[in-house]
């Protein structure tokens, strides 16, 4: 039997190495970068908690919705850690 691998419809363009399958991995990224990039992950779960909460899956609403502070307290450490300026 003869299997052909497709090629996706749509294939991820860019460095994000989430996007990319075995890409290697972003290790110089500045505080600031990693910092807007640990409280967009915070605004996604929240979204995604609200989502849940909407579908009516109260279980995974909860998941997200705790999830969130957690990424919010990674940044704040992150800030104190490498104590870049305060963001105006």
């Amino acid at each position: 039997m003869f299997i052909a691998i497709a090629r996706p419809a749509v294939e991820p363009t860019g460095p994000d190495a989430v996007a990319v399958p075995n890409a290697p991995a972003i290790h110089d990224l500045s505080p600031r970068a990693l910092h807007a990039r640990l409280l967009e992950n915070a605004a996604q779960r929240r979204l995604r908690g609200l989502e849940r909460m909407r579908a009516d899956r109260p279980e995974d609403a909860d998941y997200w919705l705790h999830a969130a502070p957690v990424a919010v307290k990674k940044a704040c450490a992150l800030r104190e850690e490498r104590s870049f300026a305060p963001i105006p």
